[in-house]
């Protein structure tokens, strides 16, 4: 696994996946927090809300851009086989794969504290920055960004086309974060149904997390979602050597 995993980082840094995904990230959240209309100057007070609202919908389209090409690459050069009958499980692949996005993922994800540092500083003494909710923020969006890669790699896992993949895991990563929102809104849904459905998505679980409590049903939630994807990714690779 750890051949897998650092095999990936080098992939990573050696191209320019990982460089133009962070400055894509960083460009357009910068622009929507301090320039574009909305930002915290007309606000006149230090949020990072706008910064909490958009990310997850920047993420739904930048991690699939990273994962796919995991196992499709693979599976298009016809290394996949090859490393298939090495000595290594499938599941040490997957894993191997998966945290080494996860360690791309961190390192863009503790980079963007620096707007949480500039926020602070731009704050009044008589409107500080709410800290914990901001805290609480990270944390959902940190658990957000950890599901979106377990999505991604499964959406690589059962295409032999990067495009196939990065389509299907943004596909993926909508119907989990919001489509269950829009579902619930229904109006054949009423009393309690809707409550029920919005939480088999993860906004809802984001959205409570952002308010500064954190719930361990949330992250159990979180956890629980990147454990199902990751095993219908191995059960996809499992499934090529059953044809």
């Amino acid at each position: 696994m750890t051949a897998i995993y650092k095999k990936e980082i080098n992939l990573f840094f050696s191209s320019i996946i990982g460089y133009l995904t962070m400055l894509v990230f960083f460009i357009v959240l910068g622009l929507n927090l301090f320039i574009f209309q909305g930002n915290i100057f007309e606000g006149g007070y230090a949020t990072l809300e706008n910064f909490f609202t958009l990310a997850p919908w920047i993420l739904i389209f930048l991690i699939p851009a990273i994962t796919m090409r995991s196992f499709a690459d693979e599976k298009q050069a016809g290394t996949l086989e090859f490393l298939l009958t090495k000595p290594i499980t499938d599941t040490q692949i997957i894993l191997g794969k998966y945290f080494a996005a996860l360690t791309l993922w961190l390192f863009i994800f503790i980079l963007t504290f620096t707007y949480f540092f500039c926020i602070k500083l731009l704050s009044l003494e008589n409107a500080p920055l709410d800290i914990g909710a901001t805290l609480g923020s990270y944390i959902g969006l940190f658990f957000l960004g950890s599901v979106f890669i377990a999505i991604g790699l499964f959406s690589s896992s059962i295409s032999k086309s990067q495009i196939v993949a990065f389509l299907l895991g943004v596909f993926l990563c909508y119907l989990m974060y919001d489509a269950f929102f829009q579902l619930s809104s229904l109006s054949v849904f009423s009393g309690k149904l809707d409550y029920y459905i919005q939480s088999f998505g993860l906004g809802a679980h984001y959205e409570s997390i952002s308010r500064g409590v954190v719930d361990s049903r949330d992250i159990i939630y979180f956890i629980s979602i990147v454990t199902l994807f990751l095993i219908l990714c191995r059960t996809s690779l499992e499934s090529r050597k059953w044809n």
